[in-house]
């Protein structure tokens, strides 16, 4: 099986309680995201972050890596996708924990579009509950055609789950907040979302502000 890794950022306070792992998009890497930790660390000074390197180098370019591909042409890509790639991120969480001596109530994942997804599918799955749950410009992935109900029966942790869009989103379009949002109620995930106005497939500071909070406040909650 692929290893991942990616680059890290210690605790701030030089003791990590709690880990941000980062998943970011198509055709990006690990350093796409990292950033993002430093710009958290005031709010999250007892948390480690890291940002794996997708499994894949990216079919689309020469550069960047992928969670998984992406043809637009193959029945239920997305899902066979998430579906690929979930033993690999599962395999990573949990040397990442042993590493930090935490355990998964401790963890967070933030994704980034097809890293979104990634975080959504895992992280439902996960045999227990994380800290939380962010999500830019991303989607719940279900099997084609099928209602996010179906996935019921697979769903064995329900973390709280902040999810973020923008209104102008030309790669995953907007209306994917609301099914997501629909969709983690209807398999009683606790969810929150927020569009911004004006924003397209991107994260804006609003986002970061945002999503920094809900994670503050929520991996404090399970501790």
């Amino acid at each position: 099986m692929t290893k991942l890794d990616g680059p890290r950022l210690p605790a701030r306070s030089g003791k990590a309680r709690q880990l941000v792992v980062f998943l970011h998009g198509y055709g990006a890497d690990g350093n796409d995201l990292i950033d993002i930790g430093r710009a958290w660390q005031e709010l999250l000074p007892d948390t480690a972050f890291v940002s794996p390197h997708a499994p894949e180098p990216c079919a689309g370019g020469p550069f960047g890596r992928q969670w998984f591909p992406l043809t637009f042409q193959i029945p239920n890509e997305r899902w066979h996708g998430v579906e690929t790639a979930r033993p690999v991120l599962d395999a990573f969480l949990d040397e990442e924990l042993k590493r930090e001596g935490l355990d998964d109530a401790a963890l967070a994942l933030v994704g980034f579009s097809q890293g979104t997804m990634m975080a959504l599918h895992v992280g439902l799955r996960r045999p227990k509950a994380m800290g939380a749950i962010v999500g830019y410009s991303g989607v719940l992935v279900c099997p084609d055609g099928q209602l996010p109900t179906v996935m019921a029966p697979e769903i064995t942790a329900r973390p709280p789950v902040l999810l973020m869009h923008g209104d102008q989103d030309q790669v995953i379009p907007p209306f994917a907040l609301q099914f997501s949002q629909e969709g983690l109620k209807a398999l009683s995930v606790p969810v929150e979302a927020h569009m911004s106005r004006g924003l397209g497939h991107g994260i804006d500071n609003q986002g970061l502000r945002l999503g920094g909070t809900f994670l503050a406040q929520a991996l404090a909650r399970a501790e």
